[in-house]
């Protein structure tokens, strides 16, 4: 099975403080520590996982400068066969739409079976997985926490509000957005990076891969940090006094009668 996934440079909230710009229309990016979207790692575990069981190779892809070239090498180093760098003045500022219009054109240059993005990234808006199946006229799921390899198909699970499992079948080749949780994604060491230091990673432009980036058709016009609310009241005691203050709390508060 060929399996592309799709992974994207962010700041690592972890490591960084984040702080809004004097415009009030990003965040201050200069001096920013970066790393692999999360959600994104979940993805490139799922399918060296699936490669493990059932045969074929795992291609990473990344849309960046030459820095993004990093987070290629560190999902290599965890298990990816090849990366394949995106790189164009033409998709610098680019939104979810533009991101899945460069996706798209690598997608067609190969064949793949299965492309994998991860749920979401740093932005939230979890767009870039559909768009990029409607694009490719591909079967799609979001927010997937379960794949079993079928013939010629998968069946996969789906968080789904409640706490609810959705559980489906899709025809290859798909798209599929995946959540966090549906696996633990393996260490990745100095060794492994070492060895993945020196091999090339082939770079398209947007003329390479026969695709154009529209302008921008989203804006962010704003940026701005929630304001503080009242301070939590801590509950102390044992469990069966604790319990009895959250009753006595909710029923002054009107939650219970």
């Amino acid at each position: 099975m060929e399996i592309l996934v799709c992974v994207k440079r962010v700041p690592d909230t972890e490591e960084n403080e984040i702080v809004i710009n004097s415009a009030g229309n990003d965040i201050e990016r200069d001096d920013l520590v970066y790393s692999v979207n999360e959600w994104d790692n979940y993805a490139v575990e799922e399918a060296i996982q699936i490669v493990d069981k059932v045969g074929g190779s795992v291609t990473v892809v990344t849309v960046g400068d030459d820095e993004s070239e990093e987070v290629l090498r560190r999902e290599m180093a965890m298990g990816a066969e090849k990366g394949i760098l995106v790189s164009d003045d033409a998709f610098e500022g680019a939104d979810g739409k533009g991101i899945a219009t460069a996706l798209k054109g690598v997608v067609e240059k190969e064949k793949y079976d299965l492309i994998l993005t991860g749920a979401q990234a740093d932005d939230g808006a979890a767009q870039v997985g559909g768009m990029l199946a409607a694009m490719l006229d591909l079967p799609y799921a979001s927010l997937v926490n379960k794949i079993e390899v079928m013939d010629g198909k998968l069946k996969v699970g789906r968080e789904i509000e409640g706490g609810n499992q959705e559980m489906s079948e899709i025809e290859m080749p798909c798209v599929l957005s995946i959540q966090t949780g549906i696996n633990e994604p393996r260490y990745v060491g100095i060794r492994g990076i070492r060895k993945v230091a020196s091999v090339e990673i082939p770079t398209f432009s947007a003329s390479d891969l026969g695709v154009s980036a529209a302008a921008p058709a989203l804006k962010k016009v704003d940026y701005f940090v929630p304001e503080m609310g009242e301070g939590a009241e801590m509950l102390e005691g044992s469990v069966e006094e604790m319990a009895e203050k959250l009753v006595e709390l909710l029923k002054a508060k009107g939650g219970l009668k």
